[in-house]
């Protein structure tokens, strides 16, 4: 497996993506922006999000370990770095998780929250994502995006949404992310492709993702065009300069100019 990485920050703020590839590997981790609130962790979320990365390549050295059963093992680990911070509050630094793995002729997938898995295969593509987040909440989401980027109402909304996502993120009533809890592996989306049925295959973070599902400025055919024209890097350029002519969010709605851009290309 041949993987091309590129990650981009979305502004003048530390990356909060992080993006590796191997020869059997791809993971992308999209941490969960804090909106200026407090975390009970004196480290953020960049350390948060390169921690867990590490601790999963490590944990997935084992290619016959299960993915959700390496990323339990690393979320403890983590945890394990930071005993001194709270890691009961609420807002503790959290990240989606998007893992691909080549192994036996198969590729195994595992997907927590909004960080899609792409496949390009024989017959058309096939998105592996999970949407619970977009379930809650919808009236407090509806107020984040009726009001510009970069306006105090825009804040004020930003912060109450993710302070009423924080009661239900992690819970039965809400969706799930890596967190503290080892608990949150059981309930990502797991599974095996076929390696035949598999030309090449995206792993994004939604940064990326939203030139298709939000922007609706590109089709999937478009994307692996770009992939494989000129990589990750002019994709997520695109991606930019299709940002650049909405810049406060009038025509797409969204809580930041420009996410956080990570993807991870994987051909054979």
């Amino acid at each position: 497996m041949r993987v091309s990485i590129d990650t981009w920050p979305g502004g003048a703020n530390p990356n909060e993506d992080w993006v590796a590839g191997t020869s059997t590997l791809a993971i992308v981790l999209d941490g969960l922006s804090t909106a200026g609130l407090p975390t009970g962790c004196r480290h953020g979320v960049p350390w948060y999000v390169a921690q867990l990365g590490g601790q999963l390549v490590a944990a997935l050295a084992e290619p016959e370990r299960p993915l959700a059963g390496a990323l339990a093992d690393a979320l403890e680990r983590v945890a394990g770095l930071h005993p001194e911070c709270d890691l009961s509050n609420p807002g503790t630094p959290s990240a989606t998780v998007a893992i691909l793995r080549q192994r036996h002729g198969e590729l195994d997938h595992l997907v927590l929250a909004d960080s899609p898995i792409v496949f390009d295969g024989p017959h058309g593509y096939s998105v592996i994502t999970d949407l619970r987040v977009d379930d809650v909440l919808p009236e407090m989401r509806a107020e984040v995006e009726r009001h510009e980027t970069h306006t105090p109402g825009h804040r004020d909304a930003l912060q109450g949404l993710v302070l009423a996502q924080r009661q239900i993120r992690n819970t039965p009533d809400g969706y799930w992310v890596a967190s503290a809890d080892p608990e949150a592996a059981e309930h990502a989306t797991t599974g095996t492709t076929p390696l035949k049925e598999a030309n090449s295959a995206a792993v994004m973070s939604d940064g990326v993702s939203r030139l298709v599902t939000e922007y609706q400025m590109a089709t999937w055919s478009d994307v692996f065009e770009t992939l494989r024209a000129g990589g990750p890097t002019d994709l997520i350029n695109h991606v930019r300069k299709v940002e650049a002519t909405d810049p406060t969010g009038r025509r797409w709605p969204r809580y930041k100019s420009g996410d956080d851009a990570s993807i991870a290309f994987c051909q054979w």
